[in-house]
């Protein structure tokens, strides 16, 4: 399995938000910046976490994009699975209609097993715990 550059960008783009959650609106033109990501992509990011109700918008000269959560309660799966669908290894695991062997083949549970393991996991990382990751790794750098 392989997460597309829409899951892993977006991640990017909501831990750039994170880090400077309540510092008030900022422009999608400095997190583009900051990330090394087009503007015009994560223009198409942000819309589909705005709709999903994670992100804020404000308009105006003062405008730009907010989490609409605290860091400490939006995980990386609530990310991924906006962008990219509900993590799955397989077309089986979400729809065994598609397999006339899914109710006998062995295979197909393994990979149901790990396709919830992923997402398990994901559930346990929140943004906070990114910010925090972020930090540490910033400072362990300078200090190098």
């Amino acid at each position: 399995m392989k997460l597309s550059t829409k899951g892993r960008y977006g991640v990017r783009l909501m831990i750039d938000l994170a880090l400077h959650y309540g510092e008030g609106p900022i422009l999608l033109k400095d997190i583009a910046e900051r990330q090394g990501i087009s503007e015009k992509y994560l223009w198409h990011l942000v819309d589909s976490l705005k709709i999903s109700g994670f992100v804020n918008s404000t308009r105006g000269s003062h405008g730009g994009y907010a989490l609409a959560k605290r860091p400490s309660e939006v995980n990386l799966n609530d990310i991924v699975s906006v962008l990219e669908g509900k993590l799955c290894l397989v077309d089986c695991v979400e729809n065994p209609s598609i397999c006339k062997r899914s109710q006998t083949c062995a295979a197909r549970d393994v990979w149901e097993e790990v396709s919830e393991k992923i997402a398990k996991t994901l559930e346990t990382i929140t943004l906070q715990n990114m910010v925090e990751k972020q930090k540490s790794k910033e400072t362990n750098s300078s200090a190098a």
